[in-house]
C-alpha cells in the first residue's frame, strides 16, 4: 500500500477513524481513572497496614503476569461483552504499577520529615495528606504514566470483545490483510500512548524539581 493509498483511505473513512479514536479515549480514561482510585487506595492501604503489603503486592504481581489478551479474553465468560469487561480487563492489568509507586513513594518518605510532622502536632491524616502524599506524589505519578501506556495499548485488544476503539481498524485489516487499515489504527493508538506519556513525564518532571518538593518540605 503506498503512502498516496494510506491517505486516501485516511480521508474516505475519517468519520469512522474518528469515532473510534474517541471510544479508544473514553475507554482508556475510564480504566485509568478507575485504576488511579484503585491503586493509591490500595497503595495507602498497605502502608497502614504493613502486614498486607505483602500478600496485595503479590497479588498484584501475578495479576501483571497475565498476558494482555488473556485477560480480554477472561473478560468475557466473566462479564460478557462491551464497554464495561473491557474497562475491566485493562484496569486489572493496569493498576499494579500505580499500587506499588503508591507504596514506595509513600513508604520512602525520609522519617526526619514525619517525625518533624508529629512535632508539630500533626495527626495520621494531616500528615499523609499535607506530608507523606505531596512528597511521594511524583513516584505516584510515575507509575501513573505506566499505567497511561498500559492502558492505550491494552485497550487496542478491548475491540476482541466488541468494546470498539481503535483495535477494531487493526484487527480488520489483519483478517482482510489490508495494511492501510493496519496504519490506521496502529497510528492513532501509538500517537496517544505517546501523548500520554509526554504529559504525565513533563508533570513528573514539575514534580521533583527541587523549588516544588522544598514548597512541601517547609509547608
Amino acid at each position: 500500500m503506498t503512502r498516496e493509498g494510506i491517505v486516501a483511505f485516511w480521508l474516505e473513512n475519517h468519520q469512522r477513524i474518528l469515532d473510534l479514536t474517541l471510544q479508544h479515549i473514553w475507554l482508556t480514561m475510564t480504566a485509568l481513572a478507575i485504576s488511579v482510585t484503585l491503586g493509591v487506595g490500595l497503595g495507602i492501604l498497605i502502608t497502614r497496614l504493613p502486614a498486607l503489603s505483602g500478600p496485595v503486592l503479590a497479588a498484584a504481581n501475578t495479576a501483571q503476569t497475565v498476558p494482555s489478551l488473556a485477560a480480554v479474553v477472561l473478560a468475557l465468560p466473566l462479564m460478557g461483552i462491551g464497554f464495561w469487561p473491557a474497562v475491566a480487563a485493562v484496569t486489572f492489568k493496569a493498576v499494579l504499577p500505580i499500587v506499588r509507586n503508591t507504596y514506595v513513594g509513600i513508604t520512602g518518605v525520609d522519617p526526619g520529615v514525619r517525625e518533624a510532622a508529629v512535632g508539630m502536632g500533626m495527626t495520621a491524616r494531616q500528615r499523609l495528606l499535607r506530608v507523606e502524599l505531596p512528597l511521594a506524589l511524583p513516584v505516584i505519578v510515575a507509575g501513573i504514566k505506566t499505567s497511561t501506556v498500559i492502558c492505550v495499548s491494552i485497550a487496542t485488544l478491548a475491540a476482541k470483545i466488541g468494546a470498539g476503539g481503535l483495535g477494531d481498524l487493526i484487527f480488520t485489516g489483519i483478517a482482510l490483510a489490508d495494511s492501510a487499515t493496519i496504519v490506521t489504527g496502529a497510528v492513532p493508538t501509538a500517537l496517544l500512548a505517546i501523548l500520554g506519556d509526554r504529559l504525565l513525564g513533563a508533570l513528573e518532571n514539575r514534580l521533583t524539581s527541587p523549588g516544588i518538593r522544598s514548597e512541601v518540605t517547609a509547608s
